[in-house]
C-alpha cells in the first residue's frame, strides 16, 4: 500500500508539471511544434497549449476545427481527428486572443528515437558521409533534436526547430534514425518524423520516469530513492518533518547554550536522502528534462540505441529496460507502441574480463520478452577500436525492416536474426536448430561457423568447437569434449562471428545446454595427483590436512590450488590455479607455515587461471603470476618492485616481516591484471582467518585484516601437483 500510495504521488507530481505553466493572455503552444512538423498518422492528433484562463482556443487543421477550454492553470487540450498519411502540407492554425499559425505541416510516421552516443550520432561522422549527405534530399522527412538538458522536476515545455531533410541539414541527423528512415519513406512513400532525444554518454537509469521503477520490484532501492527526493510524498514529508523537528530542538539546545557559555553539538545534517539529485546521470534527470514535454505527443513508435554506459550491470539491465519500456508506454497512453533497440557491438573495453560484455548482450536479448519489441544484432559491423561504429546505415535499415514487418504489414519479411529454437544433445555432439533463418543458416565468408564453444564433464572449461550448419541447424562437437551438454556462442566481448541468416542478418550472442558443476568441468583428476585436501574450517595455527600424499609425490612439473568457498545461498566461488613447479619439495606447496619451512615471493611461469568468478581473469600460460607464500608478518611496501604493486596498499607486492611464526600469507596473484587470484591470509586466526578469490572490495586487495573466513560455512582448499610424464 505504501508503495501504490508513493506511486500515486509521483503520478501526480508528473501530472503537475505537465500542467503547471505561468498565465498568459496570449495563447501559447508547446516549443516542440513548429513548421515543419510531421503529427502521427491514423491516430487522433492531441495538441495542447497554454492561454489565459476563461479564454476560448480553436485549433484548425485541414478543414477539422475543435474547441478548448484552458483549465485552472491555464492549460488546454484538443484531439483533432485522424489523418492518412499524404505528401500534401498543411497549416495549423490556432487562435484565441492572438493567432498561431505552423506552416507546412505533414501528416505521416512519428518515431521517438533516443539513447546515448550512438543514437545521437550524425549522418556527417557515418561512413560514406559526403556522398550521403550530397543525396539527402528528402523533402518529406523531418527531424528535431530535443535540446540537452537534465531536470530535478519534469518540465512541461521544451523548444527545438523542426529541419526538412536536405543537403545543408541532413549531416546533423541522428544517423541511426535518418536512414531508418529513409528506407520507411522510400517503401512506404509517406512523409517521416523524427524526434530525436538523446545524449552521448547517459545511462539507461536518467531517461526512466518514476512510474517505470515503481514497476518493477528489482529497482524498489531506485524507487524508494526518487519517492523519497519527491516533495509531497510520504517518505519525504517525514523524513522532513523529523529533520525539522531535531533542527528545532538544536536551535533551542544552541540558543541556552550561548547565553549559557557552554560549547554545543553541530547542527542536525539536511538527510541525503531528500538533497535533490545533480548529475545528468542519475535516476529521471534526462526523463524530466528532454522526454516529460514530448509525453501525449502522438507517435507511431520508438527506436533505442544505448547501453555502453551500463554494459557491466548484466541482468540488472533487464530490469531497468522494462521499467523504461513500461514508464513510457503508461505515461504515453497509446498501448504497447513498437520499441526497437540495437543491441551494442564488440568494443575492447579496456583490460575488462571479455565475458562480461556478452553477459550484457544477453540481457539486452531479453529484453525481447517484453511485448511489441524487438532487437537489431550489429556484430557483423563492429569497430573493435571504435565505441561508435560508423556504419549506421545497416543499423538504420535493420531497425526499419523490424517496422515494416511489424507495423507495416510487410509480413514476408525477414527482420530478425536467427535465434536458437531448440537443443538437441547427440551423444558426442550438440544440435541447435534455429528459428528466423530466412531460407537457411549460412557465415558470411564461406567458412565454418565460429565462435562456438562446448563444455562437458572433464572438459577443462569451456573449449572451441567444431561447427557444421546443417539447413536450419549448426552440429557442434570436440576432440576436447568427449559428452558436450552446454555451448556458447560468440562469448567474448571482440567476438565478430561469421554465422548469418540466409538475409545476412547476424547471429548474436547466446548460450544453451545446463553447465555442469565447476569444478566437474575441470580435467584436474586427469592430469594431477592430488597432495593435499583441507577442510578451511579447521584452520588454526598447526594445520593438520585432512588428506597429506605428500610422501606418495615423486617428480612433478606443475602444482595447482584449488580453493572452494561456498556462503550457502547457491553461490559458490571456486577457482583452479596452476603453474610451472616453482619447487621439486611436496612439503612446500602447502600452507606455507613456520613448520614447513616454505617462503615464495616471486614470479611464476605459464599460470593457467579458471574461476567461477566473475572478476578473476582466467586464462592459460599468464605470464604475470606470481606468489607471496610466507609465514611472517609483512607489510604493503613493494620492496620486490613487483610491476604495478602498490607501496602503500596491501596487494600483490609486499614486503615480509618479523616474526617468523607470525600473520602469515598464502596468495597467488596476476599482477599484470593487477589482481588477486586468491588468498589464505592468517590462519592460525581460525574463524577469524583471511579468505578471498579475487580482488577485495575493501580497503586492500589481497584480503589482508578481513576476518572474513567465518562468513563461509563451506571452504575447502586441495593441492595438486601433475606427475612429469
Amino acid at each position: 500500500m505504501k508503495k501504490l500510495a508513493g506511486l500515486k504521488v509521483i503520478v501526480l507530481a508528473l501530472l503537475g508539471g505537465m500542467s503547471c505553466s505561468p498565465l498568459r493572455a496570449d495563447v501559447r503552444l508547446p516549443g516542440f511544434i513548429g513548421d515543419h512538423m510531421v503529427l502521427q498518422q491514423q491516430t487522433p492528433i492531441r495538441l495542447w497549449g497554454w492561454a489565459d484562463v476563461g479564454e476560448s482556443v480553436e485549433v484548425a487543421l485541414a478543414g477539422q476545427k475543435v474547441t478548448a477550454t484552458p483549465n485552472d492553470d491555464g492549460r488546454w487540450q484538443v484531439e483533432l481527428p485522424a489523418m492518412k498519411a499524404s505528401h500534401q502540407a498543411h497549416s495549423l492554425t490556432v487562435t484565441g486572443n492572438n493567432t498561431i499559425e505552423v506552416k507546412d505541416v505533414l501528416i505521416g510516421e512519428v518515431w521517438l528515437c533516443s539513447g546515448q552516443s550512438n543514437m545521437e550520432w550524425s549522418v556527417a561522422a557515418s561512413a560514406n558521409a559526403k556522398a550521403e549527405i550530397a543525396a539527402a534530399t528528402y523533402p518529406m522527412i523531418r527531424h528535431i533534436k530535443i535540446p540537452r538538458k537534465p531536470s530535478t522536476t519534469p518540465l512541461e515545455d521544451v523548444s527545438a526547430p523542426w529541419q526538412v531533410c536536405s543537403p545543408e541539414t541532413a549531416g546533423s541527423f541522428t544517423a541511426c534514425g535518418y536512414f531508418m528512415a529513409r528506407r520507411l519513406h522510400q517503401d512506404l512513400d509517406v512523409p517521416i518524423g523524427l524526434v530525436n532525444s538523446s545524449w552521448g554518454g547517459t545511462r539507461v537509469d536518467p531517461w526512466t520516469p518514476p512510474i517505470g521503477f515503481g514497476q518493477v520490484d528489482a529497482l524498489s532501492d531506485i524507487y524508494q530513492s526518487v519517492v523519497q527526493r519527491t516533495p509531497g510524498s510520504e517518505s519525504y514529508q517525514a523524513t522532513l518533518a523529523n529533520h525539522v523537528k531535531a533542527t528545532e530542538a538544536w536551535i533551542a539546545t544552541a540558543t541556552e547554550a550561548m547565553k549559557s557559555g557552554i560549547a554545543v553539538q553541530p547542527s542536525p545534517a539536511f538527510p541525503t536522502g531528500l538533497v535533490p539529485f545533480q548529475s545528468h546521470q542519475d535516476p529521471t534527470m534526462l526523463y524530466n528534462g528532454m522526454i516529460h514535454a514530448l509525453v501525449g505527443f502522438p507517435i507511431r513508435g520508438a527506436i533505442w540505441y544505448q547501453g555502453e554506459s551500463n554494459h557491466g550491470e548484466g541482468m540488472l539491465y533487464f530490469e531497468k529496460k522494462k521499467a523504461l519500456i513500461g514508464g513510457w508506454r503508461t505515461l504515453w497512453g497509446q498501448g504497447d507502441f513498437p520499441f526497437y533497440y540495437v543491441q551494442i557491438a564488440p568494443f575492447q573495453y579496456g583490460n575488462e574480463d571479455p565475458t562480461i560484455l556478452p553477459r550484457f548482450w544477453e540481457a539486452q536479448a531479453a529484453v525481447e520478452q517484453v511485448p511489441n519489441t524487438g532487437m537489431v544484432v550489429i556484430n557483423d559491423i563492429a569497430t573493435l577500436g571504435n565505441i561508435h561504429p560508423p556504419n549506421k546505415q545497416d543499423v538504420g535499415d535493420r531497425l526499419a525492416l523490424l517496422a515494416l514487418k511489424n507495423d507495416y504489414g510487410q509480413e514476408d519479411l525477414v527482420a530478425n536474426s536467427p535465434e536458437m529454437d531448440s537443443l538437441e544433445i547427440l551423444d558426442d555432439r550438440l544440435k541447435i536448430t534455429f528459428r528466423n533463418t530466412g531460407g537457411g543458416l549460412k557465415t558470411r565468408d564461406g567458412q565454418p561457423p565460429s565462435y562456438f564453444e562446448v563444455i562437458g564433464v572433464g572438459s577443462g572449461g569451456y573449449q572451441p568447437a567444431v561447427a557444421t550448419i546443417d539447413g536450419d541447424a549448426v552440429i557442434l562437437s570436440s576432440d576436447e569434449v568427449e559428452k558436450p551438454v552446454a555451448f556458447r556462442f560468440a562469448w567474448h566481448k571482440l567476438a565478430e562471428p561469421n554465422l548469418t541468416g540466409g538475409t545476412g542478418l547476424p547471429v548474436g550472442a547466446f548460450r544453451g545446454g545446463e553447465e555442469p558443476d565447476f569444478v566437474s568441468t575441470l580435467a584436474i583428476d586427469r592430469e594431477y595427483q592430488l597432495v593435499y585436501d583441507l577442510d578451511l574450517n579447521k584452520l588454526n595455527e598447526r594445520i593438520e590436512y585432512d588428506v597429506d600424499q605428500s610422501e606418495n609425490v615423486s617428480a612433478f612439473d606443475r602444482i595447482g590450488y584449488l580453493l572452494e568457498l561456498g556462503s550457502g545461498g547457491g553461490n559458490d566461488q571456486v577457482v583452479f590455479v596452476s603453474m610451472k613447479a616453482f619447487t621439486d619439495d611436496p612439503k612446500m606447496i602447502g600452507i606455507p607455515t613456520a613448520a614447513s619451512g616454505a617462503r615464495f615471493q616471486q614470479p611464476v611461469e605459464a599460470m593457467d587461471v579458471f574461476s567461477s568468478v566473475e572478476t578473476v581473469t582466467e586464462g592459460r600460460s599468464i605470464t604475470t603470476g606470481n606468489l607471496e607464500f610466507w609465514p611472517s608478518n609483512y607489510g604493503p611496501g613493494n620492496k620486490a618492485g613487483v610491476q604495478n604493486a602498490s607501496g602503500t596498499q596491501y596487494d600483490f607486492g609486499d614486503e615480509p616481516s618479523p616474526p617468523t611464526a607470525g600473520y602469515g600469507s598464502m596468495q597467488v596473484h596476476n599482477f599484470g591484471e593487477r589482481q588477486t587470484v586468491f588468498a589464505i591470509n592468517h590462519w592460525s586466526a581460525a574463524g577469524n582467518a583471511d579468505l578471498g578469490i579475487g580482488n577485495s572490495t575493501g580497503e586492500h586487495r589481497d584480503w589482508t585484516f578481513t576476518a572474513n573466513a567465518g562468513t563461509y560455512p563451506k571452504k575447502r582448499l586441495r593441492v595438486y601437483v601433475r606427475p612429469t610424464q
